[in-house]
């Protein structure tokens, strides 16, 4: 009978500590549920063309951006997000300059760089075809944060006929827009 009630302490004990372990879990696992906010982007050419799509998926702290297109010209391209939801062709002038909402200057070479928009270049191979995909930490996709892809005038995906030096101001001597795409929830 004593050996019972010495051994009924750290039974409870064992007990309590099984189920606090179990809260606790459950509560990390809670935490570390993965965001839900997802945005597609259709891009079209200079004639209203689509020449492809890009997905954009929230991963905690960053967001992925998938991109598979098409019927572009071979070579190395810039490819940014822009400050307006707007693709009005041919020049695509209407999606404004590279998002940065923290006013930071052009390009990953810069010291006080780069813009929040700045992605790194593109590289189509010799069918006219890209499949690439990265993260950017400087966005997000929920609204209401200063970084928010989708603030009230939204923004947008570029696609340039040149390759983003990196450091030129204001946009990497990066040329003319090519395709452009709104993003969209």
């Amino acid at each position: 009978m004593k050996k019972w009630l010495l051994m009924l302490p750290l039974g409870i004990f064992l007990l309590l500590g099984a189920w606090t372990f179990d809260k606790q879990s459950m509560k990390s696992a809670h935490e570390m549920k993965e965001p839900t906010e997802r945005a597609t982007v259709t891009l079209f050419n200079k004639d209203k063309e689509k020449v492809g799509t890009a997905q954009l998926k929230q991963l905690h702290d960053k967001v992925e951006i998938s991109l598979d297109a098409e019927n572009l010209p071979p070579g190395e391209h810039g490819f940014h997000i822009h400050e307006t939801g707007v693709c009005e062709a041919p020049s695509f002038e209407s999606a404004g300059g590279h998002f940065n909402p923290t006013d930071a200057k052009h390009g990953f070479k810069h010291p006080k760089g780069p813009h929040a928009g700045d992605l790194p270049n593109i590289v189509v191979n010799e069918e006219g075809k890209v499949n690439a995909k990265g993260v950017n930490d400087m966005v997000t996709l929920m609204e209401g944060k200063q970084n928010s892809l989708f603030d009230e005038d939204g923004s947008a995906l570029i696609i340039h006929s040149q390759p983003d030096d990196y450091i030129s101001q204001p946009s990497g001597d990066a040329g003319e827009r090519i395709a452009c795409g709104v993003i969209e929830k």
